[in-house]
């Protein structure tokens, strides 16, 4: 049993665990959040900060960014076809002529208005290295679900499991 000490009190994670799994199973059983609360003595508005904290999507906007990305028509295509919000995807070639004919400030002015646009996103779905995939996550403030190609630095184009990528897409339209 793993315990944290926390000032003078011991909180007990498994506890913890067992607690937010048994809320979580009554919640996905369809009781509701007053219900779960009686039965389990506890505040109503700490289910609803719990579900606050773990909801992934609700109808909001999804965002699909990858490089370099070697299927790159097929991932557009499945995106198009889901109804993704925003979707960037380049190969190694387009990734680099990108920065290519871009100085430097320019280039960062335009990564910073990116950056921006996708805090405007519920759901970013990050395609790239897994030290891209970490960075992407830290930056944004929504969701950010990381489908790694693999170690940085990723120097050519990497085929994206387009059933994977699907199956991600699919459970994040579904919380929608």
């Amino acid at each position: 049993m793993q315990f944290i000490r926390i000032g003078e009190k011991l909180i007990s994670r498994a506890k913890l665990d067992r607690i937010i799994e048994k809320i979580l199973s009554l919640r996905a059983q369809g009781y509701s959040q007053k219900e779960v609360a009686e039965r389990l003595r506890i505040e109503r508005s700490f289910i609803s900060h719990l579900e606050s904290i773990g909801q992934i999507r609700k109808g909001d906007r999804v965002a699909l960014i990858g490089f370099p990305v070697a299927n790159k028509e097929e991932v557009n295509k499945l995106a198009e076809e889901m109804g993704i919000d925003f979707t960037m995807i380049l190969n190694d070639e387009e990734r680099w002529s990108y920065i290519k004919d871009k100085n430097g400030i320019t280039l960062f002015n335009e990564l910073l208005q990116l950056i921006k646009e996708l805090q405007d996103y519920k759901t970013v779905v990050f395609i790239g290295s897994d030290m891209r995939v970490e960075t992407v996550q830290s930056l944004l403030e929504g969701e950010v679900i990381g489908l790694p190609l693999g170690p940085s630095p990723i120097q050519k184009d990497t085929v994206v499991d387009i059933d994977k990528l699907r199956e991600v897409l699919q459970q994040v339209k579904e919380k929608g």
